[in-house]
């Protein structure tokens, strides 16, 4: 399940799926793009979508609002001690 919310450009995260677009297209979550960087540069929030060869590149105010897609976090099982099983050899 995921969460649209709306964060402060500096909460924005990797992995975040960002609005890049005008959303015009018949199917507008094809504007949807992963985060794959935030950056701060001089007091700005850069948040960077796709790969070297082709990417979007934002700039914001650190307060200023960003609507993302965020999916919960992924809770791990707490590690638990498994006895030993040892084979019989039918001896």
């Amino acid at each position: 399940m995921t969460t649209r919310i709306t964060v402060a450009a500096d909460h924005a995260m990797i992995g975040d799926m960002f609005y890049n677009g005008l959303g015009t297209g018949k199917h507008p979550t094809y504007a949807w793009e992963a985060i794959t960087q935030v950056n701060s540069v001089d007091g700005l929030i850069q948040l960077i979508t796709g790969h070297l060869e082709s990417h979007g590149e934002f700039w914001f105010e650190p307060d200023e609002s960003v609507v993302v897609v965020r999916r919960p976090p992924i809770e791990s099982k707490p590690a638990t001690a498994e006895p030993h099983k040892q084979r019989t050899h039918g001896h």
